[in-house]
C-alpha cells in the first residue's frame, strides 16, 4: 500500500508530462481500475492494473509506467467503432463496493467483459476519457488514418463533402488527466473523485415543474420547504429540506449509502443501526434498520423498519436516491419491536459550480418526502407540536446531520480533483515509439483475448491480496468505442429545416391512424396529444458562451399517430411491419417521417411508437439532414429527449427527473433509413438504469400524465439555437390496451 500510494505521489507531482509539436490533438487519461475476468480454466479474477489511454490508444499495465520506466503493456490496442459502455452500478467485489462497467461490442455481444473502479463518479470519468479517445479517432480519420483504421469505420462514418468540426472536442487537448487516487481508493479506504466544477449546467432542468416550492423554516444550515401548489387535494404535504455541503456529488452520494453503524451513529438520528438484507443489478437494495423512539419520544415501543432503495447517476453527474418502505421474507417483525413504515422519500444531489480560484467543491443536496398534513399544518401554526418527534422530521433533518458530519471531517470535504497537468517537453517514461505501428488491433480484440504471455494468470504477489476472499463470477473484458462524427452545419433557421423551395403537402389526420387514439381534452385517458414546446427549456443563441437556455417553441415536425403494441419479443425496423402507417398508401406520400420505437422491457414486453411526419422533404443543407442521413456515431451523440412528468404521483417525477438525455449514450440505439423515413429503435431494456426507472414508472403509469420532447443537440455556434424536433403527451396509459404485435 505504501508503495502504491507512493508510485500515485510521484504520478501527480508531474513525472508523466509528456509533449510534442506533432501530438497538439493528444490527450492522456491514466488512472487505477480493477480488471474483472475469468481466466483460460474458468477461475474469476480481480486484478488490480493501471489503464492508460493516449489519443485512441489504450494501454493496461501491471505497475504504473511512470514510476517504472521501460515496463510493457500486458494490453493494448486501439479503440474500434462499436464499442458500447454500460454501468452496472454498485457491486460487492471481495468483500468491498466497487462500480462496475461493461463493455461489449455491438455488432458482437460474444465479446463483452467488465472493469471496476472505486466510486460511481471514476466510472463517468473513464466513460468520458474513452468518448474523447472516440472523439480523436474521428478526428484523425478526417485527417488521413491508415487504411485499416477507414476500413473499420467505413460503415460508420461520412465524409463526403463535409470538413469536421472538432477543434472544440479533440483538437489542443494538451493535458494529462488522471482519473481517481490510485490503489488505495478502489481498496475503499477512502473515496477522493471530485469532478471538475465547471462540468454541469447548474441545478435547474430542462422541462418547467409544477411544483411550487414556499420555504418555511431555516435551521442549521438548511431551508425546509413546504409545495404549496397541492394543498386542494387533500393528500400528505409534499415536504423538502435543502442545504449546501462542502464535497463533491460523489463523497456525499457514498456517506448516504454507507450502512457502516459507526459512522452513521455521528449524522443520522434515525436510519444508524441499518443491516443490508439484499442486493440486485448494482442499483437497487433492501434494507433493515432498527432505532430507539426515545430519541423522538418516550412513549413508544422499539421499532424496526424495512426500506428499499433505488439510485442513479444522471448524465449531468446528479445522484437520485429513491427509498420506499418495504417487506422482505428475511426480515419479519422482530420480537419486543413494533414494525415502522417510513416515509416516501427522495435524495437529490447536484455539484454546484465553484467560482474561479477555488478549489472547495459544493454540492446541493435536498432530501423530499411526503408528511401527513394534520400534524405538518399543526407545526408550521405553533411550531412547538409533537412533529419535531417524529420520523418525518427525523427524515427532514438528515440534510442538517449530514452537513456537520462533513464539515467536521475535512477528509470529506476537501477537494480531490481531477488532476490536470499541462505537458512540458518530451521526456515521458513512456517512449513514443510504443504507440506507433505496434498498436494494430482494436483494444476490444487485445483485452478480450488471453494474454500472450502468462502474466495476466500468474500475477504478482502483490494482485494475490486482492483475490482473497469470495470470488464473483464476472465477464471478460472487451472494447470497442463508437466513433462520433462532428459536422459544421448552418445556422438553424426553422423555416430552413426543410425544404423552403417545396409546396408543403397537407397532411390528414384521418388517413393517419395508430392503435393508440388522439385525446380530445386534458380529461382523456389512455390517449396521446401534442403540447406546445413551452414546456421545456432548450439551448438558446449564446448558449456557448453563457450556458443560457430559452423556452422551447412549436415543435418543427408534426405527431400524426401512436402506436401501442405489446410483443413477445423487443421488435426492430417495425416501420416494415404491414400494420405500421409507414406502409400505407397514405404514409408513402408524405415526405418525411421520424418514427421512434421506445421499447419497454416488461412482462410482456412493449413498443411504444411515436410517428413525426414533416409537410415538405428535410432541407439537404439542414441540421436535421445531417442526423437523418449520418452516421449512426453522429446520431447517438446527437439524439436527445426532455422528460417531464406532468401529473403523477411525486416519486415517479423524481426518478424520471427533468433533464435532457442523450439517448444514444445512455441506451442502445438502433437507426434504420429508408425511403421516406428513418426510425430509431431506443432499446431501454439495455440499461440496468433505465430498467429500473421504467419498472418504476410503469407501476403507476394508469396515474400518469408524462410529456417528452425529442431534439437533435446544438453543440456548434451556427447549430444555436436549438428546436423541438417533436413532442408528445401520453396521458394515463392502460397496459392492457396495448394491441399485440405479430411478427
Amino acid at each position: 500500500m505504501e508503495a502504491a500510494a507512493s508510485a500515485l505521489n510521484k504520478s501527480g507531482s508531474g513525472g508523466s508530462e509528456r509533449s510534442s509539436s506533432d501530438e497538439k490533438g493528444m490527450f492522456e487519461y491514466f488512472g487505477w481500475v480493477y480488471h474483472l475476468g475469468v481466466n483460460s480454466i474458468g477461475h474469476e479474477y480481480c486484478h488490480l492494473r493501471f489503464l492508460f489511454i493516449r489519443g485512441k490508444n489504450v494501454f493496461m499495465y501491471k505497475r504504473d509506467p511512470h514510476d517504472n520506466p521501460g515496463i510493457k503493456p500486458i494490453r493494448q490496442g486501439v479503440v474500434g467503432p462499436t464499442l458500447m459502455v454500460e454501468e452496472l452500478g454498485r457491486r460487492k467485489v471481495n468483500n468491498g463496493d466497487v462500480y462496475v462497467l461493461r463493455f461489449y461490442n455491438r455488432l458482437d455481444e460474444a465479446k463483452k467483459g467488465e472493469i471496476a473502479c472505486a466510486t460511481a463518479g471514476e466510472a463517468r470519468g473513464w466513460i468520458e476519457a474513452f468518448d474523447h479517445a472516440k472523439q480523436q479517432a474521428e478526428y484523425e480519420l478526417s485527417k488521413g488514418g491508415s487504411a485499416r483504421d477507414k476500413l473499420n469505420m467505413e460503415a460508420e462514418i461520412n465524409l463526403e463533402g463535409h470538413r469536421p468540426r472538432v477543434r472544440r472536442y479533440a483538437r489542443g487537448l494538451r493535458k494529462l488527466i488522471r482519473i481517481g487516487q490510485g490503489p488505495e481508493t478502489l481498496l475503499r479506504q477512502s473515496s477522493k473523485l471530485a469532478v471538475r466544477p465547471d462540468a454541469f449546467e447548474g441545478d435547474s432542468g430542462d422541462a418547467l415543474e409544477a411544483h411550487k416550492w414556499k420555504c418555511v423554516l431555516t435551521t442549521a444550515g438548511i431551508r425546509i420547504f413546504e409545495d404549496v401548489s397541492d394543498r386542494k387535494n387533500g393528500k400528505g404535504v409534499l415536504a423538502k429540506s435543502v442545504g449546501v455541503i462542502d464535497a463533491t456529488a460523489d463523497t456525499v452520494f457514498e456517506v448516504i449509502l454507507n450502512t457502516d453503524q459507526r459512522q452513521r451513529y455521528e449524522w443520522d438520528i434515525l436510519m444508524c443501526d441499518l443491516e443490508l438484507v439484499e442486493s440486485y443489478d448494482g442499483h437497487y437494495d433492501v434494507v433493515y434498520g432498527t432505532y430507539d423512539p426515545k430519541y423522538l419520544s418516550r412513549w413508544h415501543s422499539k421499532q424496526d423498519f424495512v426500506f428499499s432503495r433505488q439510485w442513479f447517476r444522471g448524465q449531468d453527474g446528479a445522484y437520485t436516491i429513491l427509498q420506499f418502505p418495504a417487506i422482505h421474507k428475511k426480515k419479519p417483525q422482530r420480537s419486543g419491536y413494533r414494525r415502522a413504515k417510513i416515509n416516501p422519500s427522495a435524495w437529490e444531489i447536484r455539484n454546484l459550480n465553484t467560482p474561479m480560484g477555488l478549489n472547495s467543491p459544493r454540492c446541493l443536496v435536498t432530501h423530499t418526502l411526503e408528511v401527513d398534513s394534520s400534524s405538518w399544518h399543526q407545526w408550521k401554526k405553533s411550531q412547538c407540536s409533537k412533529f419535531e418527534r417524529t420520523v418525518p422530521y427525523a427524515l427532514l433533518s438528515q440534510v442538517a446531520g449530514l452537513k456537520e458530519y462533513i464539515t467536521a471531517n475535512p477528509i470529506l470535504h476537501q477537494e480531490y480533483a481531477t488532476t490536470i497537468v499541462h505537458p512540458k517537453s518530451s521526456d515521458g517514461s513512456i517512449s513514443s515509439g510504443e504507440y506507433e505501428d505496434e498498436v494494430q488491433d482494436e483494444f476490444y480484440d487485445a483485452i478480450a483475448a488471453e494474454s500472450s504471455s502468462s502474466d495476466e494468470e500468474s500475477d504478482d504477489d502483490d494482485d494475490k491480496n486482492y483475490e482473497k476472499g469470495p470470488r464473483v463470477k464476472l465477464k471478460n473484458v472487451s472494447w470497442a468505442i463508437t466513433t462520433l462524427a462532428l459536422k459544421r452545419t448552418a445556422a438553424p433557421v426553422l423555416s430552413e429545416e426543410l425544404d423552403p423551395h417545396v409546396t408543403p403537402v397537407t397532411i390528414n389526420p384521418s388517413d393517419l391512424r395508430g392503435s393508440l387514439h388522439e385525446g380530445k381534452d386534458d380529461n382523456d385517458t389512455n390517449c396521446w396529444t401534442s403540447p406546445s414546446g413551452k414546456g421545456f427549456m432548450i439551448r438558446g443563441k449564446n448558449y456557448l458562451k453563457d450556458n443560457s437556455k430559452v423556452v422551447g417553441g412549436d415543435p418543427l415536425l408534426r405527431l400524426i399517430a401512436v402506436d401501442w403494441f405489446t410483443v413477445e419479443q423487443s421488435v426492430d425496423k417495425i416501420a416494415l411491419h404491414p400494420r405500421c402507417l409507414v406502409q400505407s398508401e397514405a404514409g408513402k406520400k408524405l415526405p418525411f417521417i421520424l418514427v421512434i420505437n421506445l421499447q419497454v422491457p416488461a412482462k410482456p414486453n412493449y413498443s411504444l411508437v411515436l410517428y413525426f411526419a414533416a409537410d415538405r422533404p428535410v432541407n439537404k443543407d439542414s441540421l436535421l439532414a445531417k442526423f437523418v442521413n449520418g452516421s449512426d456515431a453522429f446520431r447517438d451523440s446527437r439524439f436527445k429527449l426532455i422528460p417531464s412528468i406532468v401529473e403523477g404521483y411525486w416519486m415517479v417525477k423524481r426518478a424520471v427527473g427533468t433533464k435532457a438525455c442523450l439517448l444514444g449514450k445512455a441506451v442502445t440505439c438502433k437507426y434504420f433509413r429508408q425511403d421516406n423515413f428513418l426510425e430509431i429503435d431506443v432499446d431501454i431494456g439495455s440499461s440496468s438504469v433505465a430498467r429500473g426507472v421504467i419498472g418504476l414508472v410503469l407501476g403507476y403509469v394508469t396515474n400518469i400524465v408524462v410529456d417528452l420532447a425529442i431534439l437533435i443537440e446544438a453543440k456548434e455556434e451556427e447549430e444555436l439555437p436549438e428546436y423541438i424536433l417533436g413532442t408528445v403527451r401520453l396521458n394515463r396509459l392502460k397496459p392492457e390496451t396495448a394491441v399485440p404485435l405479430e411478427v
